[in-house]
């Protein structure tokens, strides 16, 4: 079995930062792509990064110069650096990975999500 766990969530004021991080843990071979989403109240959930086990990112328009996303492979670990956060910004965010967990075959995982608040 795989876990994502996440931290890093929390309140915080607009225009400040949060780091949110995501560990995989378990019956792994290897991890292709990272990514994280998201989800507000009544919505649904979104794309809000990528990236590849070589690094390779892709962004949503509405995080894109705001937001970063990174891995550290040796550590099983994905970051999303969010800078200048806005009310909209207020969400559920959920780690993503794809992940080979046995020679013969590979799963999407989730993790169980972090909630991020900004705080008026």
């Amino acid at each position: 079995q795989v876990q994502l766990v996440e931290s890093g969530g929390g309140l915080v004021q607009a225009g400040g930062s949060l780091r949110l991080s995501c560990a995989a843990s378990g019956s792994i071979v290897s991890i292709y792509t990272m990514g994280w989403y998201r989800q507000a109240p009544g919505k649904q959930r979104e794309l809000v990064a990528t990236i590849t086990s070589g690094g390779s990112t892709t962004y949503s328009d509405s995080v894109k110069g705001r937001f970063t996303i990174s891995r550290d492979n040796a550590k099983n670990t994905v970051y999303l650096q969010m800078n200048s956060l806005k009310p909209e910004d207020t969400a559920v965010y959920y780690c993503n990975a794809l992940i080979r967990d046995s020679w013969y075959r590979s799963n999407t995982y989730w993790g169980q999500g972090t909630q991020v608040t900004m705080s008026s």
